[in-house]
Parts: C-alpha cells; sequence; structure tokens
C-alpha cells in the first residue's frame, strides 16, 4: 500500500512541477510580447511626431536622457534602442504578419535579425524559427552566418514521407528535417571516422539537437536492436515530441550510397515492431552523410518502405591552426578594397 501511495504521490508531484514550469515559460512569454509591443508603440510615436512636427535626431537624445532621469538611467531606453524601435516600427508596419511575429522572439534576436538580414522572406525565415525552435541569440547568430536561409531555400530535400507517411504527417515531418546540417560546432578540421563524429555529437548533444530542429528528445547512442541471435546498433536515436515518433539517425562520413537506405530501412522495421509504443507513429529514419548524388538518393528511396531522408552535413569553416599567421585573414582581405573605395570617393 505504501508503495503504491508512494507511486501515486511521484506521479502528482511531476504533474505540479510540469504546471509550475509551463506557467513559468507562459509568463516570460507574455512579459516578452508585453515589452517587444511597447518599443513598437514608442517607434511608432517617434516616427509620427518626426513626420507631423519635423523633429530631427534631437528629439530621440532629448527622449533617451528624459526617460533615463524618470526610470533610474533603465538600460532599455538608451539612445540606441530608441532608434531601434524606430527601425523595428519602419521595417514591418506594413506587413502585418509580421508585425505580429515579432513580438513572439525576444529584443535581443529582434536586433540581430534587424542588423543581419535585410530580405524580408529570410527574416521572416529566422522570426519564425526563432520562435519554434527557442534559439539563443548565439544561435541565431551562428544559423544567420551559415547561411540556414539559402540553405533551406536552394537545396531541395529528399524523402520518401509522402509515400510512406499519411499526408499530415508526411508535411509535419518535411517541416521537421533540413537539407543540409550545419555541424560547425564540432570544431572538426581533419577527416574523421564516423564512430569519432558520433562521438563530438554527443558530447554537444545539446547543440546538435538545437541544429536538428523543435522537439527532438535524445534517446541514445549506439542503440541495441536485435534480431534472432544478431545485434545490430543505430548510431544515434531521438523522439520526435511534435511528431510523436522515433527518429534514427545514420551517419556516413563519404557519399551516400543506394545500400544505405536499405540498411536504415531494416533498423526502421526493427524500431517499429520492438520499441514504438502503440500510440506512438511510425518511426523515421535520417541518413547524414558528407555528400549526395541528387539522383542516386531518389532512386534509392524508391524502394524503401519506411519513411527516410538523406541529408548532408557540412563541418567547420574556420582556417585550421596549421595556417593561422600564414594566410591573410578577412579584415587584411578587406583593406585593398576599402582603399579602393576611398579613393574613388
Amino acid at each position: 500500500m505504501k508503495a503504491l501511495i508512494k507511486k501515486e504521490y511521484g506521479i502528482f508531484l511531476n504533474e505540479i512541477k510540469s504546471r509550475i514550469v509551463s506557467a513559468r515559460i507562459q509568463a516570460v512569454r507574455r512579459v516578452n510580447k508585453e515589452l517587444i509591443s511597447l518599443y513598437w508603440d514608442i517607434g511608432k510615436s517617434i516616427v509620427e511626431r518626426q513626420e507631423r512636427f519635423g523633429w530631427g535626431k534631437g528629439v530621440v537624445e532629448k527622449l533617451a536622457s528624459d526617460l533615463a532621469a524618470e526610470f533610474n538611467k533603465a538600460a532599455g531606453f538608451s539612445v540606441q534602442n530608441l532608434w531601434r524601435m524606430r527601425l523595428l516600427y519602419l521595417g514591418y508596419k506594413d506587413k502585418p504578419k509580421l508585425a505580429q511575429l515579432v513580438r513572439e522572439i525576444p529584443w535581443g534576436q529582434n536586433i540581430i535579425i534587424m542588423q543581419m538580414v535585410k530580405d524580408i522572406k529570410e527574416r521572416q525565415y529566422y522570426i519564425c524559427a526563432t520562435a519554434e525552435m527557442g534559439w539563443s541569440r548565439n544561435v541565431l547568430l551562428n544559423q544567420i552566418k551559415a547561411g540556414a536561409y539559402q540553405y533551406q531555400k536552394n537545396m531541395p530535400k529528399q524523402h520518401n514521407f509522402p509515400k510512406a507517411l499519411p499526408k499530415h504527417l508526411a508535411e509535419q515531418a518535411d517541416e521537421s528535417i533540413k537539407s543540409v546540417y550545419n555541424l560547425d560546432f564540432l570544431d572538426i578540421t581533419k577527416p574523421m571516422i564516423e564512430r569519432e563524429i558520433e562521438r563530438r555529437l554527443v558530447d554537444k548533444i545539446r547543440r546538435f539537437m538545437l541544429e536538428l530542429g523543435k522537439g527532438f528528445c535524445f534517446i541514445g547512442n549506439q542503440y541495441r536492436l536485435m534480431l534472432g541471435n544478431n545485434e545490430y546498433f543505430v548510431d544515434l536515436l531521438f523522439f520526435n515530441r511534435a511528431l510523436k515518433c522515433l527518429v534514427a539517425i545514420e551517419l556516413k562520413t563519404g557519399k551516400f550510397e543506394p545500400e544505405y537506405a536499405g540498411k536504415i530501412d531494416f533498423y526502421l522495421h526493427l524500431l517499429d515492431e520492438q520499441v514504438r509504443l502503440k500510440d506512438e507513429n511510425p518511426p523515421i529514419g535520417i541518413i547524414l552523410c558528407a555528400d549526395k548524388d541528387n539522383i542516386v538518393v531518389e532512386y534509392a528511396l524508391r524502394s524503401t518502405k519506411k519513411p527516410v531522408g538523406v541529408a548532408e552535413y557540412y563541418l567547420t569553416k574556420k582556417l585550421p591552426k596549421a595556417f593561422k599567421g600564414k594566410l591573410p585573414d578577412a579584415k587584411t582581405l578587406k583593406l585593398p578594397l576599402q582603399q579602393e573605395l576611398k579613393i574613388e570617393k
């Protein structure tokens, strides 16, 4: 009886803890939304007053000074931040959808997007991705520098989801995988075997899960499956909360080969029969390879019955230590161009 009470209390405690965490998250989101709405209104007021009364830059400096005096030098109302509020309003006032979306992400992330991204469609991509995946400033910055939008736009996703999954689930699965994954955070500058890349991914699993996208929970690496007296191991196994399914990832350091599709299809059959729970959707497989021929992938997936996607990854773009000091850096390379521009002026 005592064991039963203890078990029920444990369930009760976890429920309360989950509700507390959820309430805190919702409270933070509400506060953020109100803050961005306030900044929007201030930016709008500045623009409208400048247009109506012909005020110049001086009004922003005066406003910042008076607000700092009134609110004990609050950093949020600095001259620089007031100009950003003005830019926020001007940037999205004619785009109602984005005007609402910017309220879903923190001010710091909004600033990064405004400063680094000019194309409106690209802005929408990073705003939506930040809201959905909870990207921090550093993660967002790295995604922009890595050209995540361009990869997403230019590289077609290759999978058999429409054939292997119900329509509604196929659409969700398509949104959950990328065509290219950035593994820059592994700091790999020389060829490595698959097991070493896997080890580094596990060491930095939190970063890798952010790169994967929304809703991924890590189950394990070299996940053991049995069939008769034979053992098989899945490189990385995840569960996706949004898709409500297991996601098996196989790492390949070379070019995609057709037999990879057959191997992961086999693993997915085992996961489906041995690991998947009754209320879960069919497992999905992702093959991460260093290179792929799109035609070969297309033909390989035709005979694959389970849902499988094939994506490339790329490793560090940083200059290897051996070359530091021997090659000019980006700043040095820009100097001749800057000098030419000064001469032309």
